[in-house]
């Protein structure tokens, strides 16, 4: 079972940028250690400030991964191209967000991706993350279960 996480703008500062809100840990850090735990699905990841490339991976990935895990960063909030690519891929995506962005700015309240992925998880730090991992993994056994695949 392969499990794709991607990362948008800004958040290759995790661990530097603004702790009270992103927290102090690095996502690499926390990613070998779900990886070490979550040793029933390979992982990868994926990270890019750059809207056209976090498309591009979408396009790569979407055909073939199991799910994807998707925290686009500010993106979530003005990006339509992003909510089109995750529509158009029949790979399942849950939207993730460290903070709780209905606590914050306005502006942060609405998300395009919302309404095209499966489900969403904020506020919850990096544990978001495994929780959106797990939720993927059991959707895709339960799957291949019914449809005899496994």
């Amino acid at each position: 079972m392969k499990i794709l996480i991607i990362n948008g703008p800004n958040l290759n500062l995790l661990g530097r940028r603004e702790p009270e809100i992103y927290g102090a840990r690095p996502f690499d850090d926390f990613f070998r250690e779900m990886q070490a735990q979550l040793r029933h699905v390979s992982l990868e990841y994926f990270q890019s400030n750059h809207e056209g490339a976090l498309l591009d991976k979408l396009h790569e990935a979407g055909f073939d991964a199991d799910g994807i895990v998707l925290n686009a960063g500010a993106l979530t909030h003005t990006s339509v191209a992003l909510a089109d690519a995750v529509a158009a891929i029949p790979a399942p995506v849950v939207e993730v967000h460290i903070s709780n962005v209905h606590s914050r700015e306005p502006f942060r309240h609405h998300s395009y991706l919302a309404a095209t992925c499966e489900g969403s998880i904020v506020g919850l730090g990096l544990e978001g993350y495994r929780l959106a991992v797990e939720w993927l993994s059991r959707r895709v056994h339960i799957s291949r279960k019914l449809e005899g695949n496994e």
